[in-house]
């Protein structure tokens, strides 16, 4: 067979469902044009750390004045934004919880318990290492901010605590 052009507007499998494999395995196919749609491209990361410990006793979600924040302006109102954080948290306060969530602006993102939970089950206080995240759908293209946000069910809760680094990142995703 002679090599040649193939020039055609759709390329279906002959049931109209499936999978078409161009190439074999080991081989490279090129391409001079752009390929794919571009979707799910990191456009922009922005970053923030907070070193300082911060306390609270409100049963209700809290910023507690932390600079664990960022402002992202997505491209597109049909682009995503993936927040993720670390953090240190406890509970100095036996059998109490310290719950951690992500706002965007005044969402509550991670609903009424947060994404996360220490809980000091033994004497003394209980404090570790802790991640969070979640893939957003903003729906604009005005600045949001994405905050960190924690409440205890009792005794007093920590952030960052033991002089711990939080970090907060938001990527913003070609939809």
């Amino acid at each position: 067979m002679a090599d040649g052009i193939l020039k055609v507007g759709q390329i279906t499998t002959s049931s109209g469902s499936g999978t078409i494999n161009l190439g074999a395995s080991g081989e490279t196919i090129t391409s001079s044009a752009v390929m794919g749609s571009g979707m799910g491209k990191v456009l922009q990361v922005v970053s923030t750390t907070d070193t300082s410990e911060r306390t609270s006793t409100s049963t209700s979600f809290v910023t507690g004045s932390n600079t664990l924040s960022v402002n992202i302006t997505p491209a597109s109102t049909s682009n995503k934004v993936f927040v993720c954080v670390s953090l240190g948290s406890g509970n100095n306060t036996p059998a109490k919880h310290t719950y951690t969530t992500i706002y965007r602006d005044s969402s509550n993102l991670g609903g009424s318990q947060g994404f996360l939970t220490n809980y000091q089950g033994g004497t003394g206080e209980h404090y570790g290492g802790a991640s969070m995240s979640i893939t957003d759908s903003p729906n604009t293209t005005s600045q949001v901010t994405y905050q960190v946000y924690f409440k205890v069910s009792g005794g007093t809760g920590k952030i960052n605590s033991s002089a711990g680094t939080g970090t907060i990142t938001a990527m913003e995703i070609q939809g």
